[in-house]
């Protein structure tokens, strides 16, 4: 009898440790289902994201990768921006540009604006800088607005807006702003808008 319960003790055993080996192999699959959808909802979200990048990056970048460009323009200008047949002063700041349908309108600000003047040929170099037959004042304000789709700050009040007295400037229109304190001459920086045909 002694060998008979021996035996039964053994085959109970042995079942004892296939449970085990079963709830081990139930243990460790688990964990790994757990991974596995894990990795599919990774995988995803990253194809959402993704798609979603891709759906809206002409949003999240300027137009054409310049940060000069404003949305919704039509034509990279280069790197050197001849605005009306003149580059724009060197060290010019604050370049920004909108272009549609063979049109452009760029701003920028920099210290020496009269030569550009002179350059574009809307000012003769012999002229007063306020001279009614170049040019005429602007809307009285504080601040005044950029052309509808130029991106950037707005003029600040007064303004004098230069007309085409050459046939290389024809076209061209420069608004500039003036000193509030001193009538005869610029707001120190100048900020400018440049409007003209592209060629």
């Amino acid at each position: 009898m002694p060998d008979a319960q021996e035996a039964g003790d053994g085959v109970m055993s042995h079942e004892a440790g296939h449970g085990n080996d079963r709830g081990g192999e139930a243990g460790t699959s688990r964990p790994g289902r757990r991974l596995s959808c894990l990795a599919v909802v990774v995988a995803v979200v990253a194809a959402v994201a993704g798609g979603l990048v891709w759906l809206f990056q002409g949003h999240l970048s300027p137009p054409f990768g310049d940060d000069r460009a404003c949305d919704g323009s039509d034509t990279k200008l280069p790197q050197v921006i001849s605005a009306g047949g003149a580059p724009i002063p060197n060290g010019a700041s604050g370049v920004h540009y909108y272009t549609r349908n063979g049109n452009a309108e760029v701003t920028f600000v920099s210290g020496d604006i009269l030569d550009y003047l002179h350059d574009v040929g809307v000012l003769p170099d012999d002229a007063p800088l306020f001279d009614e037959k170049y040019g005429t004042k602007a809307e009285a304000g504080d601040e005044i607005a950029l052309p509808d789709g130029l991106c950037g700050s707005p003029l600040r009040g007064p303004a004098w807006v230069y007309g085409s007295t050459s046939t290389a400037g024809s076209g061209v229109a420069v608004m500039v702003e003036c000193s509030p304190v001193d009538n005869d001459s610029f707001r120190l920086p100048t900020r400018v808008v440049v409007t003209y045909r592209l060629p």
